[in-house]
């Protein structure tokens, strides 16, 4: 007789997952048995200490881990797709300050980021790492929703007192003090919903403004998500505003927010030098690899064959609105493709990524942000996403690693039949 147990059940399908960089792991018609929201494992055929329990059948459909995305802007959103022929800094100005501003209305923001919560919900996305805006009251509209969404977030109230639009720049001790103030309302208040501190980047931030945050960090225990080297003409500004320091990375470091006892992300690092490189080695920094955005705001090409080569912790970010979509399958055949570019253009030496490489980097490489998340080994968070790729496959029959690349290419958003955080369907939670 089977039973149904929320707490002890199996999902069955055809099941692909990356337990290193190099290659994938398989199951055709396999089990992935979950226990309280863990992966006890996965089996070809059920134990039979399992035999009984319940079985969620998906039959020839294709059963993935959840994607995280390790960076990107929820306020901008609702503009994607636009100034994709400008390059960062004016980029910025013209259009994702603008949008942020808005974010001072309530109303707007509420109605905004419901957009942006709708469409993460319906993506292939189980973790994300979130700016929002200045404002706290929007920032905790945001908290709110992503909340209810069952998707695992970190969400950052952005912190600027400094060489940014007068609409959008806080006072050194108001920023300080409305941070503090959000954090604490909000530190205890979800369960899936978390806050993250936010430099938005150096430039915007002054040496107290930094120092604080770098307190507040060992205070609360909270991670950091910021920028570093996406553009030249950025770093070479760094360098203006920090002659103290000898890199870009050495001032996040100096305040105490580039890795070690405080958990960091920082996106695209398009221009590292070797001694940055070994200091994020030595932090534990992950980087948020963001390809669309290499890309649409003209920033160069991040050496990713290197970062990966050196074993240091790579996942990918979608960068909205410099990414144009939300969709970190997008991301990864982006990330594809932009090596081949850098391998051509700038080091042929630097093979280019290969496939499983680059969904490693969407699943377990950004997924080990949150813990043991992005496979399905022991242990493991059961996240999954269930892929119905039935119409790409009704002339040919793939194998699954060839399924999984044309889902990467070719999927959207109508495909997916399930998602799974925690051992939770989410897709059942309206």
């Amino acid at each position: 007789m089977t039973y149904h147990n929320e707490k002890l059940f199996a999902l069955k399908g055809n099941i692909i997952f990356t337990k290193s960089k190099a290659q994938f792991t398989v199951f055709e018609n396999g089990y992935i048995v979950c226990e309280d929201g863990i992966i006890a494992d996965v089996f070809e055929q059920l134990p039979d200490r399992y035999a009984d329990i319940h079985v969620i059948d998906y039959g020839d459909k294709v059963i993935i881990p959840g994607l995280a995305d390790l960076h990107t802007h929820a306020p901008q959103f609702a503009f994607r797709g636009l100034g994709m022929d400008l390059e960062l800094l004016p980029w910025l100005k013209k259009y994702a300050f603008k949008e942020e501003r808005k974010y001072s209305d309530d109303d707007y923001a509420k109605s905004a980021y419901e957009t942006f919560c709708r469409a993460l919900k319906k993506s292939a996305t189980t973790h994300a790492a979130i700016f929002a805006t200045l404002h706290n009251n929007a920032t905790n509209i945001l908290m709110e929703l992503l909340e209810k969404t069952g998707v695992n977030t970190f969400v950052g109230k952005v912190n600027m007192d400094r060489n940014s639009p007068e609409y959008l720049i806080q006072s050194t001790q108001t920023s300080i003090s409305e941070t503090d103030l959000w954090i604490r309302e909000s530190l205890e208040k979800y369960t899936r919903t978390k806050p993250i501190l936010t430099p938005r980047f150096v430039p915007s931030c002054t040496d107290e403004l930094m120092d604080a945050l770098g307190q507040m960090a060992l205070k609360y225990k909270l991670p950091v998500h910021s920028h570093l080297s996406e553009n030249k003409s950025e770093i070479e500004w760094v360098k203006q505003l920090h002659p103290d320091c000898s890199s870009y990375s050495c001032v996040y470091d100096k305040y105490g927010l580039f890795g070690k006892a405080v958990p960091t992300i920082m996106a695209h690092c398009v221009y590292l030098t070797e001694d940055e490189l070994a200091l994020i080695k030595e932090n534990g920094v992950f980087i948020a690899h963001c390809p669309h955005s290499n890309t649409n705001v003209s920033s160069g090409i991040a050496p990713v064959r290197e970062l990966l080569d050196r074993d240091l912790n790579v996942g990918l970010g979608s960068d909205v609105a410099a990414g144009s979509s939300i969709s970190i399958f997008s991301a990864i055949s982006h990330a594809v493709q932009v090596s081949k570019l850098y391998s051509v253009i700038i080091d042929k030496d630097k093979e280019p990524l290969t496939l499983s490489e680059a969904f490693y980097m969407a699943t377990k490489g950004g997924g080990s942000f949150w813990g043991k998340a992005g496979s399905f080994e022991p242990g493991f968070e059961m996240s999954a996403v269930v892929i119905d790729d039935g119409e790409l496959n009704q002339l040919n029959r793939f194998a699954i690693e060839e399924r999984l690349e044309r889902i990467v290419y070719l999927s959207t958003d109508e495909q997916i039949a399930a998602k799974y955080v925690n051992g939770k369907n989410i897709m059942n939670n309206n």
